[in-house]
């Protein structure tokens, strides 16, 4: 199949292609850095384990963020923790384009998306986070999530449903601000 070279540069380059992508979601989900660098290499871990059986059926981003979320929802069973993004992905994010008054103003709503969304459903949360962070299409978060792409599109719905509610703003313009 693979010499060793060939599989230790293939084994580099997967991990260098997405393991920002990994840790950005991951850090989204746990809302600590340490916490999301020790699951980042835990997911590399088990792709590391698990190539031989990658089967091809979907893309292998889809199948790392498959293993992604599966570290994330054993992180979250183990720790059970009852606040997540305490220091998340949002407060990392500031445009160089805008003065200080602005980024106030947009790290407090920035702030306010970020406990609302904390506050949603698991579910939920997991859809919005792969769809309107990550920007997988419905397909690849519904291979991740192992479900119909209908419950992505219904998940994903209820859930900017509940933010709107919350929040009383455009979740959909505010999140494009975050990307």
């Amino acid at each position: 199949m693979f010499d060793s070279e060939n599989l230790e540069k293939r084994i580099s380059d997967i991990y260098h292609q997405h393991y920002l992508d990994v840790y950005r979601f991951l850090i989204c989900f746990s809302g600590n850095q340490d916490e999301a660098e020790d699951m980042t290499q835990e997911v590399f871990i088990r792709v590391l384990k698990n190539l031989s059986n990658f089967n091809g059926t979907s893309s292998l981003k889809t199948w790392i963020f498959s293993i992604a979320k599966h570290v994330a929802i054993d992180h979250y069973r183990k720790k059970r923790f009852s606040s997540i993004f305490k220091e998340g992905f949002f407060k990392h994010i500031a445009s160089k384009e805008i003065g200080p008054t602005e980024l106030v103003e947009i790290s407090e709503v920035q702030q306010e998306v970020h406990e609302a969304i904390s506050g949603l459903k698991p579910n939920y949360r997991a859809v919005v986070l792969l769809r309107g962070i990550n920007e997988f299409s419905i397909k690849e978060t519904a291979e991740i999530l192992n479900c119909t792409e209908s419950k992505v599109k219904v998940d994903y719905h209820r859930a900017l449903k509940d933010l709107r509610k919350n929040l009383n703003i455009d979740v959909k313009e505010v999140m494009g601000n975050a990307n």
